[in-house]
């Protein structure tokens, strides 16, 4: 529990703000790295949550056929970050996706002007894009957790009763975790309904929710309602895989 708490503080410290980090000082990590990168570029794009999910797990699923010392992290991100705006209908200007990878790699740079820099970086991108692609298979659809996480907290909402239910935000707590959970590639280890149990876990642990009629003794099997193929290992493992990401947050102290 105090791991559980410890991650909502660190989340309250930061006020779910990306704070700025350089990136190239950075390793791979893992792709945590390209992960972060990409989600400060989409936000900045405002990019739809969903478009910035599967960015991050093109990129995840890139990396892990091919060895990531071999390509440019950044360069990768960025196509992945574009491919994703074709495949969820979010279309994200690719000259705007050149501006912001390149600001955001090159802190307080102005806008690139039209020349062989800003032609080449186009280039990269979209060769990178058909590379990914082929990498893939052209298999670039992706089944995400947030569509199970809606419904189960739908349901929630009925169950704990609205007052009590707009008392406590265990539904941005859990899109939090689900967020940020997409920086580290074992999300694609797991089953999308099972992760979206995982996140909704630990918002009610955070804030100490008790749902009605589950026995205090046996209260991780709320989920049971939901979903029956889940065994409590499997849960907790997922759990922890999600306070982990946490603990790969750069020090920008």
């Amino acid at each position: 529990m105090k791991d559980v708490i410890d991650v909502m503080e660190l989340q309250r410290e930061k006020s779910r703000k990306i704070i700025p980090v350089d990136y190239k000082q950075l390793e791979f990590s893992g792709g945590f790295t390209p992960a972060r990168f990409i989600f400060e570029c989409g936000i900045k794009l405002g990019a739809q949550p969903l478009t910035l999910a599967t960015s991050a797990v093109i990129m995840h699923r890139f990396f892990r056929e091919v060895d990531p010392a071999n390509y440019d992290c950044f360069l990768i991100a960025a196509s992945s970050l574009y491919l994703a705006g074709k495949v969820k209908d979010d279309p994200l200007k690719i000259r705007d996706i050149i501006n912001v990878a390149h600001n955001t790699l090159h802190r307080g740079s102005s806008p690139l002007e039209i020349g062989d820099e800003y032609w080449n970086m186009r280039d990269a991108i979209v060769q990178a894009e058909l590379l990914i692609m082929r990498i893939l298979k052209f298999e670039v659809n992706t089944t995400h957790p947030h569509k199970y996480m809606l419904h189960y907290l739908k349901s929630m909402e009925g169950w704990l009763g609205k007052e009590q239910w707009e008392s406590v935000p265990v539904a941005k707590a859990s899109a939090a975790f689900l967020q940020d959970f997409h920086h580290d590639p074992s999300i694609l280890d797991y089953n999308p309904r099972h992760i979206a149990v995982a996140c909704i876990s630990l918002a009610l642990q955070c804030y100490g929710v008790q749902l009605p009629l589950i026995e205090d003794t046996d209260d991780e099997t709320w989920y049971n309602v939901f979903i029956k193929d889940l065994p409590k290992d499997k849960h907790w493992e997922i759990m922890e895989k999600v306070m982990e990401t946490y603990n790969r947050e750069p020090d920008t102290s």
